[in-house]
Protein backbone atom coordinates (compact mmCIF):
# COMPACT_ATOMS: atom_id res chain seq x y z
CA UNK A 1 0.00 0.00 0.00
CA UNK A 2 1.46 3.42 -0.92
CA UNK A 3 2.20 5.83 1.89
CA UNK A 4 -0.49 8.44 2.53
CA UNK A 5 0.25 11.96 3.67
CA UNK A 6 -2.24 12.63 6.43
CA UNK A 7 -2.43 16.23 7.65
CA UNK A 8 -1.75 16.74 11.33
CA UNK A 9 -4.87 17.06 13.47
CA UNK A 10 -5.58 18.62 16.87
CA UNK A 11 -5.01 16.41 19.90
CA UNK A 12 -7.21 16.10 22.98
CA UNK A 13 -6.62 14.14 26.18
CA UNK A 14 -9.29 12.48 28.30
CA UNK A 15 -8.47 11.71 31.93
CA UNK A 16 -11.28 9.42 33.02
CA UNK A 17 -12.47 5.92 33.85
CA UNK A 18 -13.22 2.99 31.58
CA UNK A 19 -16.82 1.89 30.97
CA UNK A 20 -16.79 -1.79 30.00
CA UNK A 21 -20.23 -1.31 28.43
CA UNK A 22 -18.79 1.29 26.07
CA UNK A 23 -21.39 4.00 26.64
CA UNK A 24 -19.56 6.49 28.85
CA UNK A 25 -16.11 7.28 30.22
CA UNK A 26 -12.98 6.86 28.13
CA UNK A 27 -14.84 4.95 25.42
CA UNK A 28 -17.42 7.70 24.90
CA UNK A 29 -14.74 10.40 24.99
CA UNK A 30 -12.52 8.78 22.36
CA UNK A 31 -15.48 8.18 20.02
CA UNK A 32 -16.54 11.78 20.45
CA UNK A 33 -13.03 13.08 19.71
CA UNK A 34 -12.85 10.91 16.59
CA UNK A 35 -16.21 12.12 15.30
CA UNK A 36 -14.87 15.68 15.58
CA UNK A 37 -11.70 14.76 13.64
CA UNK A 38 -9.57 15.24 16.75
CA UNK A 39 -6.93 12.68 17.74
CA UNK A 40 -7.86 11.26 21.12
CA UNK A 41 -5.34 10.33 23.80
CA UNK A 42 -6.16 9.01 27.25
CA UNK A 43 -5.08 8.61 30.84
CA UNK A 44 -7.11 5.88 32.52
CA UNK A 45 -8.04 6.57 36.16
CA UNK A 46 -10.15 3.54 37.03
CA UNK A 47 -11.69 0.43 35.51
CA UNK A 48 -15.37 -0.32 35.96
CA UNK A 49 -17.34 -3.51 35.43
CA UNK A 50 -20.44 -1.92 33.93
CA UNK A 51 -23.31 -2.49 31.53
CA UNK A 52 -26.66 -0.90 30.71
CA UNK A 53 -28.04 -2.03 34.09
CA UNK A 54 -25.38 -0.43 36.27
CA UNK A 55 -21.90 -0.67 37.78
CA UNK A 56 -20.89 -3.84 39.66
CA UNK A 57 -17.22 -3.10 40.41
CA UNK A 58 -14.74 -0.20 40.32
CA UNK A 59 -10.95 -0.53 40.58
CA UNK A 60 -8.82 2.60 40.85
CA UNK A 61 -5.40 2.88 39.25
CA UNK A 62 -2.48 4.16 41.35
CA UNK A 63 -2.11 7.96 41.05
CA UNK A 64 1.48 7.50 39.85
CA UNK A 65 0.29 5.34 36.95
CA UNK A 66 -2.18 8.05 35.94
CA UNK A 67 0.53 10.73 36.08
CA UNK A 68 2.80 8.54 33.93
CA UNK A 69 0.11 8.22 31.26
CA UNK A 70 -0.44 11.98 31.21
CA UNK A 71 3.29 12.68 31.08
CA UNK A 72 3.83 10.22 28.22
CA UNK A 73 1.24 12.03 26.10
CA UNK A 74 2.36 15.59 26.81
CA UNK A 75 6.09 14.91 26.39
CA UNK A 76 5.83 13.29 22.97
CA UNK A 77 2.51 14.09 21.29
CA UNK A 78 1.40 17.32 22.95
CA UNK A 79 -2.21 18.40 23.05
CA UNK A 80 -4.55 21.30 22.36
CA UNK A 81 -7.21 20.51 24.98
CA UNK A 82 -8.03 18.10 27.78
CA UNK A 83 -11.02 16.96 29.81
CA UNK A 84 -11.43 15.20 33.12
CA UNK A 85 -14.14 12.73 33.99
CA UNK A 86 -14.34 10.16 36.81
CA UNK A 87 -11.36 10.76 39.13
CA UNK A 88 -12.82 8.62 41.94
CA UNK A 89 -10.75 9.58 45.00
CA UNK A 90 -8.72 12.31 46.65
CA UNK A 91 -5.34 10.79 45.70
CA UNK A 92 -6.21 10.71 42.01
CA UNK A 93 -7.71 14.21 42.04
CA UNK A 94 -4.61 15.65 43.73
CA UNK A 95 -2.23 13.91 41.29
CA UNK A 96 -4.19 15.01 38.21
CA UNK A 97 -4.39 18.59 39.50
CA UNK A 98 -0.63 18.67 40.09
CA UNK A 99 0.08 17.54 36.52
CA UNK A 100 -2.39 19.94 34.94
CA UNK A 101 -1.13 22.81 37.07
CA UNK A 102 2.45 22.14 35.97
CA UNK A 103 1.44 22.13 32.31
CA UNK A 104 -0.59 25.36 32.59
CA UNK A 105 -3.01 23.98 30.00
CA UNK A 106 -5.13 26.72 28.40
CA UNK A 107 -8.13 24.57 27.43
CA UNK A 108 -9.40 22.26 30.16
CA UNK A 109 -12.95 20.95 30.52
CA UNK A 110 -13.75 19.62 34.00
CA UNK A 111 -16.75 17.29 34.22
CA UNK A 112 -16.93 16.92 38.01
CA UNK A 113 -18.56 13.43 38.02
CA UNK A 114 -19.53 13.78 41.67
CA UNK A 115 -23.20 12.86 41.49
CA UNK A 116 -25.10 10.85 38.89
CA UNK A 117 -28.02 12.24 36.92
CA UNK A 118 -30.31 10.35 39.32
CA UNK A 119 -28.80 12.06 42.37
CA UNK A 120 -26.51 9.26 43.66
CA UNK A 121 -23.22 10.58 45.10
CA UNK A 122 -20.26 8.91 43.35
CA UNK A 123 -17.26 10.17 45.38
CA UNK A 124 -16.85 10.92 49.08
CA UNK A 125 -16.95 14.33 50.75
CA UNK A 126 -13.15 14.59 51.05
CA UNK A 127 -12.75 13.99 47.32
CA UNK A 128 -15.40 16.63 46.59
CA UNK A 129 -13.51 19.12 48.76
CA UNK A 130 -10.27 18.36 46.89
CA UNK A 131 -12.01 18.71 43.54
CA UNK A 132 -13.39 22.06 44.65
CA UNK A 133 -10.08 23.47 45.89
CA UNK A 134 -7.53 21.90 43.54
CA UNK A 135 -9.09 21.07 40.16
CA UNK A 136 -11.98 23.45 39.59
CA UNK A 137 -9.76 26.58 39.67
CA UNK A 138 -7.81 25.14 36.71
CA UNK A 139 -10.90 24.70 34.50
CA UNK A 140 -11.61 26.63 31.34
CA UNK A 141 -15.17 25.43 31.81
CA UNK A 142 -16.81 23.34 34.53
CA UNK A 143 -19.86 21.24 33.54
CA UNK A 144 -21.87 20.21 36.64
CA UNK A 145 -25.25 18.57 36.36
CA UNK A 146 -28.15 19.73 38.54
CA UNK A 147 -27.14 17.70 41.61
CA UNK A 148 -23.45 18.55 41.34
CA UNK A 149 -24.37 22.22 40.98
CA UNK A 150 -26.45 21.96 44.17
CA UNK A 151 -23.46 20.65 46.13
CA UNK A 152 -21.03 23.20 44.69
CA UNK A 153 -23.36 26.17 45.13
CA UNK A 154 -25.13 25.13 48.34
CA UNK A 155 -28.39 26.01 46.61
CA UNK A 156 -31.41 23.78 45.94
CA UNK A 157 -32.07 24.01 42.21
CA UNK A 158 -35.72 23.89 41.16
CA UNK A 159 -36.02 26.62 38.52
CA UNK A 160 -34.18 28.44 35.75
CA UNK A 161 -33.56 31.30 38.16
CA UNK A 162 -31.92 28.82 40.56
CA UNK A 163 -29.70 27.53 37.74
CA UNK A 164 -28.57 31.07 36.95
CA UNK A 165 -27.78 31.84 40.58
CA UNK A 166 -25.94 28.53 40.99
CA UNK A 167 -23.80 29.24 37.91
CA UNK A 168 -22.78 32.61 39.34
CA UNK A 169 -22.01 31.13 42.76
CA UNK A 170 -19.97 28.25 41.33
CA UNK A 171 -18.04 30.66 39.14
CA UNK A 172 -16.65 32.04 42.39
CA UNK A 173 -14.74 28.76 42.90
CA UNK A 174 -12.28 29.83 40.21
CA UNK A 175 -13.23 28.23 36.90
CA UNK A 176 -13.14 30.59 33.92
CA UNK A 177 -16.69 29.55 33.02
CA UNK A 178 -19.47 27.35 34.39
CA UNK A 179 -22.06 25.38 32.42
CA UNK A 180 -24.91 24.24 34.68
CA UNK A 181 -26.65 21.42 32.81
CA UNK A 182 -30.40 20.95 32.88
CA UNK A 183 -30.64 17.32 31.81
CA UNK A 184 -32.00 16.33 35.23
CA UNK A 185 -34.45 19.22 35.43
CA UNK A 186 -38.19 18.74 35.08
CA UNK A 187 -40.51 19.43 32.14
CA UNK A 188 -39.57 22.37 29.93
CA UNK A 189 -36.20 22.90 31.64
CA UNK A 190 -34.86 19.47 30.66
CA UNK A 191 -31.98 20.10 28.27
CA UNK A 192 -31.77 23.82 29.09
CA UNK A 193 -28.24 24.78 30.18
CA UNK A 194 -26.88 27.96 31.72
CA UNK A 195 -23.41 29.23 30.74
CA UNK A 196 -21.71 31.94 32.80
CA UNK A 197 -18.20 33.29 32.15
CA UNK A 198 -18.09 36.07 34.71
CA UNK A 199 -19.40 38.69 32.30
CA UNK A 200 -22.17 37.11 30.28
CA UNK A 201 -24.90 34.71 31.37
CA UNK A 202 -26.45 32.71 28.50
CA UNK A 203 -29.44 30.37 28.38
CA UNK A 204 -28.77 27.55 25.91
CA UNK A 205 -31.74 25.59 24.64
CA UNK A 206 -31.92 22.55 22.38
CA UNK A 207 -34.65 20.21 21.23
CA UNK A 208 -35.86 17.77 23.88
CA UNK A 209 -35.34 14.17 22.75
CA UNK A 210 -37.67 11.54 24.20
CA UNK A 211 -35.56 8.42 24.73
CA UNK A 212 -34.68 6.16 27.65
CA UNK A 213 -31.21 5.58 26.18
CA UNK A 214 -29.19 8.50 27.51
CA UNK A 215 -26.16 6.77 29.04
CA UNK A 216 -22.99 8.82 28.55
CA UNK A 217 -24.54 12.20 27.80
CA UNK A 218 -22.43 14.06 30.38
CA UNK A 219 -19.17 12.47 29.26
CA UNK A 220 -20.07 13.05 25.63
CA UNK A 221 -20.93 16.71 26.13
CA UNK A 222 -17.70 17.50 27.98
CA UNK A 223 -15.65 15.57 25.41
CA UNK A 224 -17.36 17.42 22.55
CA UNK A 225 -16.62 20.76 24.21
CA UNK A 226 -12.96 19.74 24.60
CA UNK A 227 -12.80 18.60 20.97
CA UNK A 228 -14.22 21.89 19.72
CA UNK A 229 -11.81 23.85 21.91
CA UNK A 230 -8.96 21.77 20.44
CA UNK A 231 -10.22 22.74 16.98
CA UNK A 232 -9.78 26.39 17.92
CA UNK A 233 -13.37 27.44 18.58
CA UNK A 234 -14.15 30.04 21.22
CA UNK A 235 -15.82 28.66 24.34
CA UNK A 236 -19.32 29.89 23.51
CA UNK A 237 -19.15 28.29 20.06
CA UNK A 238 -17.58 25.11 21.42
CA UNK A 239 -20.42 24.67 23.92
CA UNK A 240 -23.14 25.29 21.34
CA UNK A 241 -21.58 22.88 18.83
CA UNK A 242 -21.19 20.28 21.58
CA UNK A 243 -24.85 20.58 22.57
CA UNK A 244 -25.88 20.11 18.94
CA UNK A 245 -23.71 16.99 18.71
CA UNK A 246 -25.23 15.48 21.86
CA UNK A 247 -28.77 16.29 20.71
CA UNK A 248 -28.30 14.38 17.47
CA UNK A 249 -26.50 11.56 19.30
CA UNK A 250 -29.60 11.27 21.50
CA UNK A 251 -31.80 11.13 18.41
CA UNK A 252 -29.66 8.20 17.26
CA UNK A 253 -29.28 6.54 20.68
CA UNK A 254 -28.75 2.80 20.77
CA UNK A 255 -31.25 0.25 22.11
CA UNK A 256 -28.66 -2.08 23.63
CA UNK A 257 -28.89 -4.38 26.63
CA UNK A 258 -31.71 -4.62 29.14
CA UNK A 259 -31.31 -1.19 30.73
CA UNK A 260 -30.29 2.30 29.68
CA UNK A 261 -28.51 2.24 26.32
CA UNK A 262 -25.89 4.75 25.18
CA UNK A 263 -26.18 7.74 22.91
CA UNK A 264 -25.17 7.18 19.28
CA UNK A 265 -21.70 8.74 19.20
CA UNK A 266 -20.99 7.62 15.63
CA UNK A 267 -24.13 9.00 13.99
CA UNK A 268 -22.03 10.98 11.43
CA UNK A 269 -21.06 7.61 9.93
CA UNK A 270 -24.70 6.66 9.32
CA UNK A 271 -26.02 7.59 5.88
CA UNK A 272 -28.63 8.83 5.94
CA UNK A 273 -28.89 9.74 9.63
CA UNK A 274 -32.18 8.27 10.72
CA UNK A 275 -33.02 8.79 14.40
CA UNK A 276 -33.97 5.61 16.27
CA UNK A 277 -37.62 5.06 17.18
CA UNK A 278 -37.98 5.16 20.93
CA UNK A 279 -41.01 5.17 23.17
Amino acid sequence: MPEMNVPSVPVALTIAGSDSGGGAGIQADLRTFAMHKVHGTSALTCVTAQNTLGVTRVDALPPEAIAAQMQAVIEDIGLQAAKTGMLLNIGIIEQVAQCLEAWQLERLVVDPVMVSRTGAQLIDDDAIACLRSRLIPLATVLTPNRYEAQILSGLEIQSLSDMKTAAELIYGLGAKAVLVKGGSMDAELRGVDVLFDGDRLQILRTQQIQTQDTHGTGCTLSAAIAANLALGHALNTAVRLAKDYVTTALQCSLRLGQGQGPVGHFFPLLSPVIPSDHP
